[in-house]
């Protein structure tokens, strides 16, 4: 069966066009209805055999993405017969390229294993750590840095390895700042989200925590009032990270929810993931950090994607993604310019920008403008040094 027209971007559609409003808005809902086998995609969209035979090997990655998500689709896209031109989809539906691994490209390409500690704790940085609270999401990327164990069932943490986790944070005072992750805490209960805030913030030593989502992009129903309320702000601030790699991912119903958070006084801050034939090219970003800071998002971090093993089709080189950059920085505005960094394994996070320095002539700069016109720049101090 053909691809079956959207009535409108975020609205039930296809088989589920005769859904009650009530059940399309409902977050469990949603992720019953989660498209996961090859049968269900093949109703919507338009499969080639290698990517039929990709999933029927067995090798793919975990499928999951959410009827509303599904609903943002590239219907001209789709309707041509090319999904791989929908930037959207591109992201979540497997390809058969997964099975080609790069030489360079490895499980664990960011080296966290070997900085875990207790369960659910990775500290690669002296004054921070990573919580990983789940291995469930509610729509899973191709490009999933943590592929090796996300959607796995069995990487979840229960309440004796949460008490464990806390009792290293609150035992080594260097960690002021910790970063909830996985899979997608938002899909926590309320409740249970809800207490580990609180026991975070009764730490002393701690001066804010991070919350890094996907969820107000692939199942924006489930930020409601009681999840803004547990994200509040306590003795210390609630900072949410969301993930958003293009703009035609921000919908009127993700845009509500970030809308929420936000009035509920929940510091919005977003990543994104350089991908090729999604947003490598300086226009398509531009118009996705507009659209971010619209929302009340301020971009971030835009990362390199990672070396994740069978995503080289998804990445392109750094040297591409600085020439993006130097198109960004000048022509639109710097609160829409996030750091560009690469993950180093086993080094973290190291921030890449354009060289705009020509050369020192005496005690001037040479320094190239936005535009690429030289100008010198005065290089003396009334120090002498």
């Amino acid at each position: 069966m053909g691809p079956v027209a959207v009535r409108a971007p975020g609205a039930p559609f296809g088989p589920w066009r005769d859904v009650a409003s009530a059940d399309w808005d409902d977050w469990r809902w949603q992720l019953r209805n989660r498209l996961t086998t090859t049968e269900q995609l093949a109703r919507l969209l338009p499969l080639g055999d290698a990517t039929k035979a990709w999933m029927a090997s067995g090798g793919a990655f975990q499928v999951g993405i959410t009827p509303y998500f599904a609903s943002l689709f590239d219907q001209t896209a789709l309707l041509a017969g090319e999904p791989a031109h929908c930037p959207l989809l591109r992201q979540v539906l497997p390809d058969s390229a997964e099975a080609r691994i790069a030489p360079f490209e490895r499980a664990d390409p960011l080296g966290e294993d070997r900085h875990r500690t207790v369960p659910g704790i990775v500290h690669k940085y002296p004054d921070r750590v990573l919580l990983l609270v789940t291995d469930t999401c509610a729509a899973y990327c191709r490009y999933c840095t943590r592929a090796r164990w996300v959607a796995s069932g069995q990487a979840s943490l229960d309440s004796t390895e949460i008490d464990a986790a806390l009792q290293y944070i609150e035992g080594d005072r260097r960690i002021v700042d910790v970063l909830i992750s996985g899979g997608d805490p938002l899909l926590w209960s309320t409740a249970r989200l809800g207490r580990l805030v609180d026991r975070l913030a009764d730490i002393d030593h701690l001066h804010f925590v991070r919350i890094g989502t996907r969820v107000p992009v692939f199942l924006p129903m489930r930020v409601d009032a009681a999840l803004v309320h547990a994200l509040r702000p306590r003795r210390i601030p609630v900072f949410v990270n969301v993930h958003i790699n293009h703009h035609r991912e921000l919908g009127a119903a993700t845009g509500n929810a970030l809308g929420r958070l936000a009035d509920g006084g929940v510091p919005l801050g977003g990543q994104t993931v350089l991908l090729r034939g999604v947003n490598d090219d300086p226009a398509v970003l531009r118009d996705t950090f507009y659209a971010m800071l619209s929302a009340r998002v301020r971009p971030y971090y835009l990362f390199h994607c990672d070396p994740v093993r069978g995503t080289e089709h998804l990445r392109t080189s750094v040297d591409r993604a600085l020439a993006i950059v130097r198109q960004l920085v000048g022509h639109c505005s710097g609160m829409a310019v996030p750091k560009y960094c690469i993950d180093l394994e086993g080094g973290g996070k190291v921030p890449l920008w354009p060289d705009y320095v020509e050369r020192v002539a005496g005690d001037a700069l040479v320094v190239r403008g936005f535009a690429g016109e030289p100008f010198s720049y005065d290089n003396r101090s009334s120090g002498g040094a």
